[in-house]
């Protein structure tokens, strides 16, 4: 699993990034009650924000940490978004295909994304 500074996850399986966000980022935003999901085939570059998210606290964007073609959403979270107050990184929130595999290397592992939230 990998880690924007803007607080998402990827997993990245072949030419495909499975994405989320990550237990900080729920830290913060507190209760989640609401998810605007991306488009399936929007086209996207890495760092633009792509979905929306709504808690009691605060309300944020979801931004894509990779560039590529959104292939898949978890339409499920549009019924039930709280469970993504469970456990963050156990539901991801959309799938895209690559466009540059090669972003990968820009994204943090979990030991540098540990570190990286120790700071904030």
């Amino acid at each position: 699993m990998k880690f924007s500074n803007e607080h998402e996850w990827a997993t990245i399986e072949g030419n495909t990034a499975t994405v989320g966000i990550s237990k900080y980022a729920i830290s913060q935003l507190g209760d989640v009650t609401f998810i605007e999901l991306p488009e399936v085939g929007a086209i996207v570059s890495a760092n633009d924000s792509i979905a929306f998210i709504e808690s009691v606290k605060a309300a944020s964007d979801i931004y894509s940490p990779m560039s590529g073609t959104v292939s898949e959403i978890n339409e499920a979270l549009s019924d039930t978004p709280e469970v993504l107050n469970e456990d963050a990184q156990a539901h991801w929130i959309y799938k895209i295909t690559l466009s540059d595999p090669s972003e990968e290397a820009k994204l943090m592992n979990e030991a540098d994304y540990e570190k990286f939230i120790s700071t904030l």
